[in-house]
Order: C-alpha cells, then sequence, then structure tokens
C-alpha cells in the first residue's frame, strides 16, 4: 500500500526553526564581537546571559502578538463571510461554483454542489473561509504554544555559544571552542531543518553555517577595529 509522507507538526516546527536559528545566531555574534573587544570571559557570559533573557522574551513576544493576529484575522473573516452568506447568497454560490470550475467541473455539477452546500451555512462558510480566502482556523492556544516554543527554542541554541566561556577564562581561546560548537550545531541544525522541509539537506546545512559564521566574523572584525586592537 503506497503511503504519502508529509511533515506534521508545521506550526511548531517553524516555532523552533525561527527560535533555534536566532538563539543560535545572535548570541554567538554579540560573544565574538565582546571576545574581540575585552578579553574577560565573565562579562561575555554575563551580557550573553542578559541577551538570551532579553531575546527570548522579544521573540516569544513577538510569536503570541504573531498568534494572535492570525487569530483575529481569522475571526474578523469569519464574521465577514456569514454576513455575505446572509445578504447574498447568490454571489456566495457564485464563488463557490468559480472553485469548482478552476477543478473542470460542469456547470451542472458546480449549480448541484453549489445548491447543496448552501443547505449548511456552517459548511458552507467553511468551504469559503479553507477555499476561497485560503485560510485555516487557528488553534485556540495557538499563540501562546507558539510564544513558549520560540522563547524556549531561542534559550536552547542561545546557550550553545555561550557554554565555552562558563569554563574558560580567557574570552579569546573561549571563541575558538564557542565556534567549533556553534558551527557543527548550526549545520545539525540547518541539516535536520532543510531535511524536514523537504530542501537539500547538505546545502541547507551549509547555508546556516554560513550565515552564522558571517555574522560572528563580522561582530568580532568590528570589535576589534573599534577597538583597535
Amino acid at each position: 500500500m503506497h503511503k504519502e509522507q508529509h511533515v506534521s507538526g508545521s506550526e511548531t516546527i517553524r516555532d523552533i526553526v525561527i527560535g533555534m536559528s536566532d538563539g543560535l545566531t545572535v548570541p554567538f555574534a554579540l560573544a565574538a564581537g565582546l571576545s574581540g573587544a575585552i578579553s574577560s570571559s565573565g562579562i561575555v557570559v554575563t551580557a550573553g546571559i542578559a541577551e538570551i533573557v532579553a531575546g527570548s522574551i522579544a521573540m516569544g513576544l513577538g510569536g503570541f502578538l504573531a498568534g494572535r493576529t492570525e487569530v483575529d484575522h481569522y475571526n474578523s473573516e469569519l464574521k465577514r463571510e456569514y454576513n455575505e452568506v446572509e445578504r447574498v447568497p447568490e454571489q456566495e454560490k457564485a464563488e463557490v461554483k468559480e472553485v469548482f470550475a478552476e477543478f473542470g467541473l460542469s456547470a451542472h455539477l458546480q449549480d448541484q454542489i453549489a445548491d447543496e452546500m448552501a443547505r449548511d451555512k456552517k459548511k458552507w462558510v467553511e468551504f469559503m473561509m479553507r477555499y476561497e480566502l485560503g485560510l485555516e482556523e487557528p488553534h485556540a492556544n495557538r499563540a501562546t504554544k507558539s510564544a513558549i516554543t520560540i522563547g524556549v527554542s531561542y534559550i536552547v541554541g542561545g546557550i550553545i555559544p555561550l557554554s565555552p566561556y562558563v569554563f574558560i577564562n580567557s574570552s579569546e581561546t573561549a571563541l575558538y571552542y564557542s565556534c567549533v560548537v556553534t558551527l557543527i550545531s548550526l549545520f545539525i541544525f540547518g541539516f535536520f531543518k532543510s531535511k524536514m522541509t523537504g530542501q537539500p539537506a547538505l546545502g541547507g546545512a551549509f547555508k546556516v553555517v554560513i550565515i552564522g559564521a558571517l555574522a560572528a566574523g563580522a561582530a568580532f572584525l568590528m570589535a576589534k577595529l573599534i577597538n583597535g586592537k
């Protein structure tokens, strides 16, 4: 029997990708920049933790607001569709027919389907929301779940580049180890992200690594330049 493989939990995966990608890259770039200006790992850790806390809250809040906007938009369009099937039912039937005309159904079948669908306003409106407007009903707790997932993913990602600074006093020495563990983590993250989204896994992994390396390198060189070292 043929089994189709699809990515499940796409919204959660998207939130993890958003949180992890920024969590790995931003604190890594910050730590690299500070390493180019100061020698104390303690200061890097303090600044890094502060950034992770602020970043996770900001990212989580952004995810929450995006989720709430999605829910509010859906509810607004849902109300409008119910209003339209009450006020202009024939126009709404014509829109149903247009959808099925795109599938190549005959005019007779289009009329039958539109008339049958009009018997149940709830199903009718759900059809219009999905196939006319391309909107799926968001989960009630979508905004909260998104905020938590993005925030936690950011924290997990941010801890990785900072971890060597906890054990090594010299910031420049710690930076070398941070580069190794972070670039390996970025490669693994990019590999699985690309694989789960149906993209070339190795190509996606190298793209993520290059972006992270460029961000950290730019921050380090800028700090050296400003500090005159």
